[in-house]
């Protein structure tokens, strides 16, 4: 498979040659530049579209799309208003705008933007499996380093650094930790939990591989990504994705429903036993990794109640370090949605929440006749799970080819109600 055109190039070298990048530190940097380069050039491919254009080559935003942008909109918004309201000056909003919006909020709408390309989706899955088994032969090659005891990271991009922002462990070529006596990989991420969110993104792309020996490879390395990474909730997600994404997917058929049906009634019979299971389930949960889940939670604690300070448009920045009580970190970190209400009050959380919502809603109603929009689906799952523990915005940098497939998804012309 072979790009076509120069959406496609682009795309494709970046996703194959993203280990390259992540050794030379400029993931954080390239990938917004990647970013906002392609959606000039759409801008420019729909400045030129007239009658003339034939039907194959022009290009068309679906509402799925027009709603992440507006909604994004919205939270660039907050942000500024957040500034005003405390004062932090014109250069503060300047700098907060750019790094903490352009490069983060901003690209949950910009990728799905762009899928609006002429991208075909079957180069993303075949790109996304090269990338995977280069992270399968990444994988036992990191133990073979933490073994030897060589330091992490390996290099350092300084002068990246400087031009992005942000703490240099975006720029840090550290293809695993070592905490506890343990090694936790995260490879191509800034760290572990991050790297589970991208596997389960990526295996989402790979199963689409009509190549079964690619497909199965790709999975692997996944798959290895996420045991190594240690992550409680990727291997969570691992396991109940395929399955949640089967019930929504088969929901329309009478086989489930019915099967649904009984299984409520049995849940309802064993309503108690299950509410048990479930506690039980959680505190072992909370268990493997006490001490973060201790950190979780009071960073959540924390984010409410500081909230009420400023209710409606948040606090606007994250302060540099958090209390002792949370390991130093900062208020609004870990959780989508905490970070969400601290950092932009009311506005921000309905901002999030309504793009989340109708992508959910409107590729579960498509997904029933698309597979492309099964993938869609699958996509949004994972970042509704992961939202409870990431930082989505944050990480958009790295998991950009599955919000690109959300805007392939959302372009899929089926007979529904949706668009």
């Amino acid at each position: 498979m072979k790009p076509q055109n120069l959406e496609e190039t682009l795309v494709w070298y970046y996703i194959t040659g993203t280990y390259v990048l992540f050794f030379l530190g400029a993931q954080y940097v390239v990938a917004p530049m990647l970013a906002y380069f392609l959606v000039l050039y759409l801008v420019k491919k729909l400045w030129e579209q007239n009658e003339e254009t034939p039907p194959e080559e022009r290009i068309s935003i679906p509402l799925g799309v027009w709603i992440w942008i507006v909604a994004m909109l919205v939270m660039g918004l907050a942000l500024v208003v957040g500034h005003l309201e405390f004062n932090l000056g014109t250069v503060k909003t300047i700098k907060s705008f750019v790094n903490s919006f352009l490069r983060t909020w901003a690209l949950l709408a910009v990728f799905p933007l762009i899928g609006c390309l002429k991208i075909r989706p079957q180069l993303i899955y075949r790109a996304i499996c090269i990338l995977g088994i280069q992270t399968l032969v990444l994988v036992p090659l990191s133990y073979l380093l933490s073994v030897a005891g060589i330091p992490m990271p390996l290099f350092t991009n300084y002068i990246f650094a400087k031009i992005g922002g942000n703490s240099t462990r975006y720029y840090a070529a550290t293809l695993y930790i070592s905490a506890e006596g343990a090694t936790r990989l995260s490879l191509f991420a800034p760290w572990s939990p991050a790297l589970a969110l991208i596997a389960n993104v990526h295996i989402v792309l790979a199963e689409q591989e009509p190549d079964k020996k690619l497909r199965y490879l790709a999975i692997i390395g996944n798959v290895a990504a996420i045991l190594g990474s240690a992550s409680r909730l990727g291997l969570l997600c691992l396991i109940a994705l395929p399955v949640i994404r089967f019930i929504l997917v088969n929901l329309s058929r009478p086989s489930m429903q019915i099967a649904l049906g009984i299984s409520s009634f049995i849940g309802g019979l064993f309503g108690s036993q299950l509410l048990l299971m479930a506690r039980d389930f959680k505190d072992y949960f909370d268990s493997r990794r006490a001490a973060s889940s201790r950190v979780r939670g009071i960073l959540g604690r924390l984010a409410i109640d500081k909230w009420r300070d400023a209710p409606i448009w948040g606090h606007a920045v994250k302060s540099p370090e958090g209390p002792y009580v949370a390991a130093k970190m900062p208020i609004g970190s870990h959780h989508t949605w905490f970070g969400a209400l601290y950092l932009h009050g009311l506005v921000g959380v309905i901002a999030l929440a309504i793009p989340m919502i109708y992508s959910l809603l409107s590729l579960f109603v498509k997904a029933q006749q698309s597979k492309i929009a099964r993938t869609g689906l699958g996509i949004i799952l994972v970042m509704f799970i992961f939202s409870l523990a990431e930082n989505l915005e944050g990480l958009a940098f790295l998991y950009w080819p599955g919000l690109m497939m959300l805007g392939i998804a959302f372009k899929e012309k089926l007979s529904t109600v949706f668009a």
